[in-house]
């Protein structure tokens, strides 16, 4: 891909590039420099590695990514004092796919796991498997430790596990989302684990995770260290803190037989939404706040994104689609890198990225090299982000059991399982994908289309 997009100046134009997507004030804009590597940071030790992931948060759910009502300070701050990315993309339109990919480095479609949209059920198949090579098994090797503090996602138990697949530690939840106060699932279950052992904790979910990480990073450590901090925030249900009254009516139909309840249909509002986000974001500032004081902030590569796009109440424009859609609403997702000693401050990025992207990128930095038996899908960021290389070119490729995608550039092919139809948009000039080029680009259409199949064909198939 290449380092295309607008320029600061640009933005203040129409939607015409990656930046205007942005949406941004243009103060926050003109603060921004358009991203270059810091060429005369030379190495030092191996950092460490925190990922944090939010849950369905949408393209434009922060207000340094031009949300009008939501106020972010703490991941604003990550972002000036980093790297904000403008195109990038989770690996899947929902939550599991997206982990599974951040896990293992590949498609989710590399196994069986990866299939389900997303992961509903305790099953033998459905899940990571022990023994696959993980982001934390392989950074274990190198001498990392590990930790992953939220929402797994990825398999139940007993045929699934963190701890089963490289992580040293876990405490959170196996489903995929859960009642913030009662710990009830949309699998009817409780669902609150230290490890493999169910636990109480009445209190606020986002806060308890949030209180968790800040206490390993406070851990005195002796090496580097990978923290993967999952928070469930802001899926549904839409229950904000205090909200114990609207907790208490979901739990209780849950108890009753209807788990279903927890989708929470017939709840929710904008203000709810906003206060889900801004206690998710003032949680993420107490753990970077523990980064700081115990000395770690330098030395720490911090990496926020979401696992999706949003969902009924997020703020997407100027993007279409939204979370289980391949279109930009449903996968182009915020996110931040932030690394003190080898990163400078206040930068923008239009390059394309994508989920497994950061799993070689981390991998490389760390030292860790993958395993040969399992060869990564992602492409490495460290040279264009540490040493000014050209950032990595290749195609984007996505699917689900209702479409298609592949991004190539600026081009972006989509496909309609349904219809069959094949739609073809310029998703730097029009983010948000209304002008059908198909007709326009017949060969460019096949020559896409033939892509897509060729990186599907070695991938588990949908049955």
């Amino acid at each position: 891909m290449t380092n295309r997009g607008t320029t600061r100046r640009g933005v203040f134009g129409a939607l015409a590039g990656a930046a205007a997507a942005t949406a941004l004030p243009a103060e926050a804009q003109a603060s921004e420099r358009d991203f270059a590597a810091a060429t005369d940071r030379k190495p030092g030790k191996r950092p460490n590695i925190l990922f944090i992931l939010a849950d369905d948060l949408g393209w434009a759910d922060l207000s340094s990514y031009g949300s009008p009502e939501i106020s972010t300070p703490n991941l604003d701050r990550l972002a000036k004092g980093g790297v904000r990315f403008t195109q990038a993309y989770s690996a899947g339109a929902v939550c599991s796919p997206t982990r599974i990919a951040l896990y293992t480095g590949r498609y989710p479609g590399r196994i069986p796991g990866g299939l389900p949209e997303p992961i509903a059920a305790a099953n033998e198949t459905d899940g990571l498997p022990e023994g696959h090579p993980t982001l934390a098994s392989l950074l274990k090797e190198r001498g990392y430790a590990t930790a992953l503090l939220g929402k797994w996602h990825n398999g139940f138990l007993p045929y699934f596990s963190p701890l089963r697949v490289g992580w040293d530690e876990f405490f959170g939840n196996y489903s995929g989302g859960l009642d913030y106060y009662s710990k009830y699932a949309h699998t009817g279950q409780y669902d609150l684990y230290e490890g493999e052992t169910p636990v109480e904790d009445p209190r606020y979910y986002t806060d308890v995770i949030a209180e968790r990480a800040e206490a390993f990073v406070r851990r005195e450590h002796d090496g580097p260290w990978l923290l993967n901090l999952n928070f469930t925030s802001p899926h549904w249900p839409w229950e904000a803190p205090g909200d114990r009254a609207v907790s208490e009516e979901i739990t209780a139909k849950v108890r009753a037989g209807n788990p279903s309840a927890l989708f929470h249909n017939d709840g929710g509002s904008l203000d709810t939404f906003r206060k889900m986000v801004e206690n998710l974001d003032a949680r993420i500032g107490q753990v970077l706040t523990a980064l700081r004081q115990t000395g770690q902030e330098e030395d720490t590569l911090v990496v926020f994104a979401s696992d999706n796009g949003g969902e009924r109440w997020s703020h997407l424009w100027p993007l279409t689609g939204a979370k289980a859609s391949l279109n930009e609403g449903g996968i182009r997702v915020p996110t931040i890198v932030r690394w003190p000693a080898r990163i400078r401050s206040g930068q923008v990025s239009h390059v394309p990225v994508v989920t497994h992207d950061w799993t070689a990128t981390l991998l490389e930095i760390a030292g860790a090299a993958p395993d040969p038996d399992y060869p990564l899908d992602g492409a490495s960021f460290a040279g264009y982000l540490l040493s000014g290389a050209v950032a990595p070119s290749r195609d984007i490729f996505w699917r689900t059991k209702a479409s298609r995608a592949l991004r190539r550039g600026k081009w972006k092919y989509l496909h309609d399982n349904t219809s069959g139809a094949d739609l073809l948009y310029d998703v730097e000039a029009d983010p948000r994908e209304q002008a059908n080029l198909a007709a326009k680009n017949p060969a460019l259409v096949a020559e896409l289309r033939a892509r897509w199949e060729e990186i599907n064909a070695p991938q588990v198939q949908y049955s």
